[in-house]
């Protein structure tokens, strides 16, 4: 794992002077806690290109791993971030081509050789991987960009004062001469309604992220073009269409064969490897393959909190004891999460708001003392219908579709009389197992989306932070995402089936990959995800609901796999997540900071978002008639992020 990052002057040669290769290596510079290990730049001035890298050595430890490198045609110049799991077989396939003389064995080297030998596309096509690239043709003197199917590896873009400009993050191109930090206040708009600022936007004007399964090809004097390689779209949509036949014996041996094979691939490693483990399913199940495919106990981390709403730790150690890990846990204290908080801004340099990003850097942290790379169970949710808003907003489609809406409007008044508090206590003796977790902030939901005119505007709901951003935002028009893409439902009908497909192509790569990436890379950890191997991916979207959800019950096949390693009672419980108490901090100990980033004074002086909503949300939240924790925190990360880069930027200009 590592950090790229570069520039181009599409019009012609750049500075001279080894200025430029100067520049590449400080823009890497700024990606140190991505790669530790080296620090390497390349450039020619005369085509006006410079490349980039900083190195976390876990393939290929010598210097035959060293980036930027050079093809051994002498054509190509690549910069690479990321893993290739079936580096191997693409060796085997330059070797039918007459390649059979490498320098070293890294992964890096096989990518490029392949790309030198059968072009980028054919090379993308082919690898299994999570990456993120930049490919310099001295010969044709073009730049290609490019980001694995899933997102799992960041990459922005974009081009400023005639300078493509290119980072795994973008503190790379704060200090680049061409970067301009002009806030997006569309992105801005939907930053609010996500938490996130979502693909293909990034908070500046000009600068964008590269989509999922995607390449950008910039010559020297044309237009960038942008193709896509891999399309989840028609996967799904052909998927949906054609669904396998299989038993639920030959569905479960199929899937324990293809995820067994995924996290085989992802234990290569030439440094020290663990596993995050929650003691949930999907971190359970990769556990449990990991540690049938070791010959000795596999390390696995977990942190607990003191909460015991939040707490999932006993969980975790259960599942290691049955399974003979050797196992670490970390109590986090109060004061130890609350001490992350200041390092937000700048571990996420555009404004983002999962509070969940505070625990994962937890745990990263921890199993960072430890080992170099750990495998993680994210996008089993998506993939395999995991999450409880799907049979959830399903139902609420189905029943609230035949009521007429004066009567939805009516029920919507009553279920929100009541605060949410005041539900959580009304409905707690009721048996857990009926129950999702914190049902007072789920009847709030169900009360916000009954007067909803369509499956959209309900999906966009039951994912929104702030419901209506563009008022909140002042000469804003919310940039749209796939989840205002009403051609969606032409490819995927099925609600509950385009809930999923919108999560996977927005949701799983802005927040969730992002959460991890971000908080991993930020102690030098590398994190893999073997539920998203593309293979994985393609068959999930192959099988018929029943194998996704069955009943009430998301990620139906992965349980059955996982319960021929670890019996069902170590895992059958209601979905946690991975949180912490947000809101009770911020009345209690987070107030004076909150209160300081929530003031008049600050609010007007960003001069962007509407202080009289914001300040009368932050009363409301702290009355206790309703918990806006969700809507509070997305607008303390984007004020800290403002006060942090925005501030930075003026004093560089």
């Amino acid at each position: 794992m590592c950090g790229i990052a570069g520039f181009f002057h599409t019009s012609g040669a750049g500075p001279a002077g080894n200025r430029m290769a100067a520049q590449a290596r400080a823009m890497a510079a700024a990606l140190h806690h991505r790669g530790p290990d080296a620090n390497g730049a390349w450039s020619d001035e005369e085509a006006g290109v410079a490349l980039g890298h900083a190195r976390l050595s876990i393939i290929d430890l010598s210097p035959a791993g060293a980036q930027p490198m050079v093809s051994s045609c002498g054509r190509f110049v690549i910069v690479y971030n990321g893993e290739i799991y079936n580096a191997d077989e693409l060796k085997r396939d330059l070797a039918t081509a007459g390649r059979t003389e490498f320098r070293g064995h890294s992964d890096t080297e096989a990518v490029l050789e392949s790309c030198a030998a059968f072009g980028v596309r054919a090379t993308l096509e082919k690898s299994v991987g999570m990456f993120a690239l930049a490919l310099w043709d001295r010969r044709d003197r073009c730049l290609t960009l490019a980001r694995d199917r899933l997102g799992i590896k960041p990459l922005y873009w974009g081009e400023q004062n005639g300078v493509l400009l290119f980072a795994s993050e973008l503190k790379a191109l704060v200090g680049h001469p061409a970067f301009r930090a002009e806030i997006d206040r569309n992105a801005l708009a939907a930053y609010l309604r996500y938490n996130y600022v979502p693909a293909p936007a990034s908070i500046y004007k000009g600068i964008g992220k590269l989509e999922p399964g995607c390449l950008v090809v910039q010559k020297l004097g044309d237009p960038a073009r942008i193709e896509r390689y891999w399309d989840l779209r028609r996967i799904a949509r052909d998927g949906q269409a054609n669904p396998l036949a299989l038993t639920d014996a030959d569905a479960t041996d199929k899937a324990e064969a293809l995820l067994r094979d995924a996290v085989g691939r992802r234990m290569i490693s030439d440094v020290p490897l663990g596993a995050f483990l929650s003691g949930g399913i999907d971190s359970s199940l990769v556990v449990a393959l990991m540690q049938a495919q070791s010959e000795r106990p596999v390390r696995t981390f977990s942190i607990g909190f003191a909460e015991a709403a939040f707490n999932e730790a006993p969980h975790a150690a259960r599942v290691a004891q049955h399974l003979g890990t050797a196992h670490t846990e970390l109590t986090v204290t109060p004061d130890q999460a609350r001490d992350v908080i200041p390092q937000l801004a700048e571990m996420y340099d555009e404004p983002f708001a999962d509070s969940s990003q505070i625990p994962t850097f937890l745990v990263s942290q921890l199993t960072r003392q430890h080992v170099t790379v750990a495998l993680s169970g994210d996008g089993g949710d998506e993939v395999f219908a995991g999450y409880t808003r799907y049979p959830w907003g399903e139902l609420l489609r189905r029943r609230t579709g035949s009521v007429p809406r004066p009567l939805r409007l009516a029920a919507a008044r009553l279920l929100g009389g009541l605060s949410e508090d005041n539900w959580d206590r009304l409905l707690s003796p009721l048996p857990a197992g009926w129950l999702p977790s914190h049902p007072g902030q789920k009847v709030r939901k169900l009360a916000d989306v009954l007067s909803l005119p369509d499956d959209m505007s309900l999906y966009r709901r039951l994912v929104s932070a702030w419901g209506a951003p563009e008022k909140m935002v002042s000469g804003s028009r919310e940039t749209p995402t796939a989840a205002w893409d009403d051609t969606v439902a032409d490819d995927v009908p099925q609600f509950l089936e385009r809930m999923q497909l919108l999560d996977t192509l927005t949701y799983l790569p802005d927040d969730i990959l992002a959460k991890v990436d971000r908080a991993s890379m930020a102690v030098g950890l590398e994190a893999r995800v073997p539920l998203l191997d593309h293979r994985v991916v393609e068959f999930a979207w192959q099988l018929p609901r029943a194998m996704r959800l069955r009943g009430n019950q998301g990620k139906w096949l992965l349980r059955q796999v996982l319960y021929r390693y670890v019996p069902r009672g170590l895992i059958e419980r209601p979905k946690m997540g991975f949180g912490i108490p947000v809101g009770q901090w911020l009345r209690g100990p987070l107030r004076d900071w909150a209160e300081d980033l929530l003031s008049r004074h600050a609010l007007e002086d960003s001069g962007l978002l509407d202080a009289d909503v914001v300040r009368d949300a932050w009363r409301r939240h702290l009355s206790g008639n309703r918990n806006m924790a969700t809507e509070i925190w997305t607008i303390l990360m984007f004020q800290a992020w403002h006060r942090h880069w925005m501030t930075e930027a003026s004093q560089a200009a």
